[in-house]
């Protein structure tokens, strides 16, 4: 039986209480990856060859934005997960672990941003 109570069983929670939700963000971002890659993927194909200001346009298409924006938006929620799994598990000194775990954040939220700001500049002809 174990000295889980029942509630807990039910809840599927560790003892940090956030393990399995953990979990679940970094494979349904993994799965949400897919098909957004696919079509990412298709339009660069599709624009090999193509011209400056075709290429612009298409890429500041309304539906091409909002896929280009989810792409980022789950490839650097997806990146700060799994880079905080690899630091928690690999890096033992408390300090340098926070440091990595602070580091970690920061970066994904800043090039997270600036590449969902080239985006919308290109969305918007700024």
């Amino acid at each position: 039986m174990g000295m889980r109570t029942p509630l807990k069983n039910v809840r599927h929670l560790g003892s940090a209480k956030e393990g399995t939700i953990h979990w679940w963000h970094q494979k349904v971002t993994a799965v949400a990856l897919i098909p957004l890659f696919v079509i990412a993927l298709a339009y660069v194909v599709a624009l090999v060859g193509a011209d400056y200001e075709r290429v612009r346009y298409i890429l500041g298409l309304p539906f091409t934005t909002i896929i280009l924006l989810l792409l980022i938006g789950t490839t650097f929620y997806h990146l700060k997960l799994g880079l905080q799994v690899v630091i928690e598990d690999y890096i033992h000194v408390e300090f340098n672990k926070v440091v990595l775990l602070l580091l970690n954040n920061f970066f994904c939220a800043v090039v997270g941003l600036a590449a969902a700001l080239a985006t919308l500049k290109l969305a918007f002809g700024g």
